[in-house]
């Protein structure tokens, strides 16, 4: 995985707001990539601090890293069993989003 294809998940992740998720599908997608859905969680696990890494989750809507839900829960994103709560209603697509 190339450093350009990192900074772009992290960039696009960056624009996800509080309150809201978004699938690393959706982020592989947006990047031009997809299908690499793997490669966004891989690209995830390093990520620089002020990329906001808990509010990516699977498509299934749920944690793929239990400790990320009290973060989640933190900004009022209900979580139960490790499921988000509303996840159709929280999702954050960004390729509808981003104009």
């Amino acid at each position: 995985m190339n450093e350009i294809f990192k900074q772009q998940v992290w960039e696009i992740t960056k624009l996800v707001p509080k309150g809201r998720v978004t699938s690393y599908g959706a982020i592989a997608k947006a990047v031009g990539f997809p299908n690499h859905s793997r490669h966004v969680g891989k690209a995830m696990g390093g990520c620089p601090k002020d990329v906001p890494a808990h509010r990516v989750i699977s498509s299934s809507g749920t944690l793929s890293v239990p400790e990320f839900q009290s973060r989640l829960e933190a900004e009022g994103i209900v979580v139960d069993n490790f499921k988000v709560k509303n996840f159709k209603t929280l999702f954050w697509n960004p390729l509808i989003e981003i104009k």
